[in-house]
């Protein structure tokens, strides 16, 4: 691996520190009473260095922030919608460590208990829906305005977020398990 991987990873380390920072401090002081000079001087960054990563405060915890289930939907090969999903959150999921699927998951929970952050996160879903109705037309072979990727999609991240919330009320679930439990259950039609 040549310098770009060392980049990469060095980007990446990076990225976790000021998420981890970030998201310590708002534990401590609270979102709002948290500035990003203090954030930037806890991960032993410049707050220029942290505009690179994050163009404000409330883009550390909205929704386009899984960049490892963008990739994944990505890379999937053609197939039903539903398929093609419940495989894009198997390898991105497949991609984290453990701990960071932790923290991410802490992440979204804390993101849906602050209301400025709920609001930030359904003012970007309808940008992001688009994108992903646009991946899983082309891997359906189908037109992206087709009202089966609508409901596919709507019903897999209708199940994925029912599964984010029982996990929510249990941390010790295995909640990438049973997301992919959940969304075998969804392709195969929700038999009982």
């Amino acid at each position: 691996m040549g310098d770009g991987g060392l980049r990469e990873r060095k980007k990446a380390r990076t990225r976790e520190t000021i998420l981890r920072e970030a998201f310590r401090l708002f534990r401590e002081r609270g979102y709002n009473a948290t500035a990003i000079e203090q954030i930037s001087q806890a991960a032993e960054v410049s707050p220029a260095t942290f505009f690179r990563y994050f163009p404000t405060k409330e883009h550390l915890v909205t929704l386009d922030r899984f960049p490892p289930l963008a990739d994944a939907l990505a890379a999937q090969p053609p197939g039903a919608p539903v398929t093609v999903l419940r495989g894009a959150f198997h390898a991105a999921f497949a991609s984290l460590s453990a701990e960071e699927i932790a923290a991410g998951h802490a992440r979204e929970v804390f993101a849906a208990t602050v209301p400025e952050l709920l609001v930030a996160n359904l003012r970007r879903s309808p940008d992001l829906i688009q994108d992903v109705y646009g991946i899983v037309a082309d891997r359906a072979r189908c037109a992206v305005d087709d009202p089966r990727i609508r409901n596919a999609v709507g019903a897999v991240f209708g199940v994925v977020a029912m599964v984010w919330l029982q996990w929510a009320q249990d941390p010790d679930m295995d909640g990438p398990a049973e997301i992919d439990r959940a969304l075998a259950h969804l392709e195969s039609g929700l038999s009982l």
